[in-house]
């Protein structure tokens, strides 16, 4: 019998996504499960160590901080992992077509807005632009060959300052070049931005950019655009 197209698929459980962000973080990190069983090890050592030089010195006692001190060495181990999955990651999508459209979206938190969507690209190269809107103002990313964004960069730029007055308007380029900022330092240096609007201006800025902004959901979005496939899974 043929499944009920409103049924639910069954989300995976805790352990199978940790699992999965230990393979997804071992690929990009071949030594992480030593150094795992380092942190283990020195955890059950300290808890020994600890249960040891309190008196007055009983068996009991010891086990117990020895229980203590794994556990203290699976928090470390697990903490390594989560951070470890943030930069595998970054590392993964580093120059996937589409991996800006999913920082901004993803990474900026709720002071800002935006979407995985490009608000300009080029079919033929996969150079894309993205916008996010913000406490800060409103920020171009661009992403791609420099010489080949220039006209969408204008155009969005120019689309920003028109619609927004007063606004700042700030532009930001994917990459490794000298003035390029890395995929993984983007959201960070977009949250760094100083607060320039308030939270009404900002949501009225939001409703300008959107009703003169030209749809692009007709253009062919560049293949991998779509990055969240890479992306490490979290453990809930």
């Amino acid at each position: 019998m043929a499944k009920s197209p409103t049924a639910t698929e069954k989300r995976p459980g805790f352990f199978s996504q940790l699992r999965s962000l230990f393979g997804f973080t071992r690929e990009i990190y071949p030594w992480l499960p030593w150094a795992q069983i380092a942190i283990l090890v020195a955890g059950v050592l300290v808890g020994l160590v600890i249960g040891y030089l309190i008196p007055p010195f009983q068996i009991w006692s010891l086990v117990l901080w020895g229980i203590t001190g794994l556990l203290g060495g699976v928090l470390g181990a697990m903490f390594l992992m989560t951070r470890l999955s943030t930069t595998a990651m970054y590392r993964k999508i580093d120059g996937m077509p589409g991996a800006a459209g999913h920082v901004i979206s993803t990474s900026l938190g709720r002071s800002w807005q935006a979407s995985e969507v490009p608000v300009g690209v080029n079919p033929k190269t996969q150079d894309a632009v993205y916008r996010a809107i913000g406490r800060g103002g409103i920020v171009v990313v661009a992403e791609g060959a420099r010489g080949r964004l220039t006209r969408l960069v204008k155009d969005e730029k120019t689309k920003a300052m028109r619609v927004a007055q007063g606004v700042p308007v700030n532009v930001f380029y994917v990459g490794h070049g000298e003035d390029d900022v890395t995929i993984a330092h983007l959201a960070k240096t977009i949250k760094k931005l100083p607060k320039a609007i308030d939270t009404a201006t900002m949501a009225a800025v939001i409703k300008r950019m959107e009703s003169v902004s030209q749809s692009v959901a007709s253009l062919p979005i560049p293949k991998g655009i779509d990055p969240l496939k890479t992306r490490a899974p979290r453990p809930r």
